[in-house]
């Protein structure tokens, strides 16, 4: 056993790690890491003395002691002259923290404390990285780490703020700021009686609320309802290749028509619709071109040449628009409300990198030691209207206002949800701002009520603020706020970064807390909306079930080498992932044309039941269609007759009753 233990463990470090555990003598972590940092002080030199001499720094604060540290170790560097050569009194120590000096510094034989180098060196590159996450330093020639005020309208454009705000169309930036409080107010203060009331005279059933000592803690149970995915509508449907339900899309929206040459009218070649599809189909399975060529009846060349003409990512998101475009008219669409109203859900897949590439990065939840992507979908009624993808260590919820404004499609919803990952400091407000009804589920917002007065004066409720509202803050820097909202409705700038910055906790002055402090009315407001409304949030779970619907016919279409991402370039991960989106849409699009004629038939026989369990089907379903196999392109494929099909299902007694039924 010992020969075993010490094949594990030396013996001598067996020994002290067991001293350590039995008489608890405290150990120093921090002087253990900066033990390491020292053996790696060579390499993080190489790599970070480039990089400090070559980007130019910038504070707001002009007497930035930082700064002053960091131009010190430039002029060295620059004129090539070592540390060791400076005396210590001549090294900024002030902006080092005092709890970190102490590792700085080792004491000779005689007593004397001797400053590191190659620790000092190392502790200025990691402050500068954190003045850059935090703000007090920046660099204008970075978009994500320029200062904040270089993101928004400059002073010259601002000056005509009256103009600016009118033409945001924005009722509540028109409105004053105090008239606007009031009004929150008075709404607020409202909702906060009667919830309570409801919750005291025992009519909100779903909430319960128990006691741990003094304390209280309050839960919600309510049933989540979902659409089946893979109905079983859709296993007695003929099975049908990729290649022909493109071909059947294209006869009814001609999406193909969006795909116009890089040269546009200086050349004669028109879009070949086989080679589009076989380029579409191979990106978006994730195949690759060359992996098509082997397995269809088209050459490497000629796919690769059709790729670049005119396989873009303006050229990707035109197509899928026009597709989101012409599901949305069809029949069933409507059906699929929440609620009545189209409401909206966004929500990140990941997705493993098999190449190392600049936007992969690390999740351990989801790749363990390696490296992956994000790919940010928005779904309305199951269509993916929008969509983009970032590294995988960035928030999803600095996307959410991204994907809603930038959406050109004609499906608007009108409210909006997300899972936990898409709510932060600013989302709630901003989104109100904008006119969007923003709901989040129940884990982000379970405690966060605020109120417009202190909370001893609530009396003894069962649902009580927190914190009281600062009216105050957010007056003296409304114009402020508006400058920001009004900078991202013009998108001056990438409004990802903007609602990065504004949402990060360590980036703190005092508009963004007034920001957050306006965020905290809205998000009160929906958190007694979801208290009190069993509906809402069945809505909300089911909007947000409709995406991780989505996610699974983007993992079945998504297939090929181990669904592991093979792109190496933002170029090309792009295309991939719009390329995957629009085989997801032609799919949705050729299910709820077959679920549209099928009502239309069911209304028209007036055979009401049958026409109320069509309505419940979901498009997301991909078992009849064949993903896989060796394609042919060149060929004409047999066109699909969907008249065929529905004639089919409603003449077969099997559909009478299991297909329309819900899935045990």
């Amino acid at each position: 056993m010992k020969e075993k233990a010490f094949s594990i463990l030396e013996r001598e470090k067996l020994a002290t790690t067991a001293r350590y555990i039995t008489t608890g003598t405290a150990f120093d972590e921090t002087a253990f890491q900066w033990e390491h940092i020292d053996t790696i002080a060579h390499k993080s030199k190489k790599r970070l003395r480039p990089l400090l001499l070559a980007i130019d720094f910038a504070a707001a604060n002009p007497s930035n002691l930082l700064m002053k540290a960091v131009i010190f170790l430039k002029t060295a560097f620059t004129k090539g002259i070592s540390l060791g050569r400076y005396s210590p009194d001549q090294f900024p120590m002030r902006c080092i923290p005092k709890n970190i000096r102490r590792y700085l510094h080792i004491k000779t034989a005689a007593g004397k404390k001797l400053l590191m180098l190659d620790r000092y060196e190392f502790v200025m590159y990691r402050l500068l990285r954190d003045g850059l996450e935090a703000g007090n330093i920046f660099c204008r020639n970075s978009v994500r780490y320029r200062s904040f005020e270089d993101d928004l309208l400059d002073d010259a454009a601002w000056k005509n703020k009256e103009q600016l705000i009118a033409d945001t169309e924005l009722s509540i930036l028109r409105q004053p700021i105090r008239e606007h409080l009031s009004e929150l107010r008075e709404r607020l203060e409202r909702r906060i009686s009667k919830v309570n009331l409801r919750i005291t005279s025992g009519k909100n059933k779903h909430f319960q609320m128990t006691r741990h000592g003094r304390q209280f803690r309050w839960t919600l149970q309510y049933p989540r309802e979902s659409d089946p995915v893979n109905h079983v509508l859709f296993d007695y449907m003929p099975q049908t290749d990729i290649v022909r339900v493109f071909y059947f899309v294209q006869k009814k929206c001609e999406f193909m028509k969006e795909f116009e040459h890089v040269l546009e009218r200086y050349t004669k070649q028109d879009a070949d619709e086989r080679l589009i599809t076989a380029c579409l189909t191979a990106w978006g399975t994730n195949m690759g071109l060359g992996k098509m060529a082997a397995i269809s009846d088209v050459g490497y060349q000629t796919l690769a040449s059709a790729s670049d003409n005119f396989l873009r990512l303006e050229t990707l998101k035109a197509a899928n628009d026009c597709i989101s475009n012409a599901t949305a008219k069809l029949s069933i669409f409507r059906h699929y409300d929440i609620g009545e109203v189209v409401h909206s859900s966004s929500d990140g897949q990941k997705f493993e990198t098999q190449l190392h590439t600049l936007r992969a990065r690390h999740s351990p939840k989801y790749f363990g030691l390696k490296k992956g992507i994000t790919s940010y979908t928005m779904i309305a009624n199951h269509v993916p209207i929008n969509a983009s993808f970032f590294g995988a260590n960035e928030h999803e919820s600095h996307y959410v206002f991204d994907l809603l404004y930038n959406n050109i499609t004609d499906i608007h919803p009108e409210i909006h949800s997300t899972d936990t990952h898409g709510a932060n400091q600013v989302n709630f407000a901003l989104l109100h701002i904008f006119g969007y009804q923003f709901k989040d589920i129940y884990d982000t917002v379970s405690r966060s009520l605020y109120g417009f007065r202190h909370p001893s004066q609530y009396a003894d409720i069962r649902l009580k603020p927190i914190r009281k509202i600062n009216e105050d803050l957010i007056s003296e820097e409304w114009e402020n706020i508006q400058r920001i909202i009004v900078s991202l409705a013009c998108k001056a700038t990438t409004q990802s970064i903007v609602i990065a910055k504004l949402s990060a906790h360590a980036r703190k002055n005092k508009t963004k807390r007034a920001l957050w402090e306006y965020d905290n009315i809205i998000r009160s407001l929906y958190l007694l909306d979801y208290v009190d409304s069993s509906p809402l949030r069945r809505n909300i779970q089911k909007a947000v079930n409709r995406t991780e619907s989505y996610h699974k016919l983007r993992r079945a279409i998504y297939y090929a080498n181990g669904g592991k991402l093979r792109y190496k370039t933002e170029t090309e991960q792009e295309i991939w992932n719009e390329s995957s989106r629009l085989i997801a849409n032609c799919i949705i699009h050729y299910n709820a044309s077959i679920l549209s004629d099928m009502l239309k038939n069911y209304e028209d026989i007036e055979d009401r039941e049958n026409a109320e369990r069509i309505k419940q089907v979901s498009p997301v379903a991909w078992q009849h269609i064949n993903l896989y196999g060796r394609y042919e392109f060149q060929k004409n494929p047999d066109p699909i007759n969907l008249n065929e099909i529905i004639r089919q299902l409603m003449e077969n007694p099997k559909h009478q009753q299991p297909p329309f039924c819900e899935e045990p």
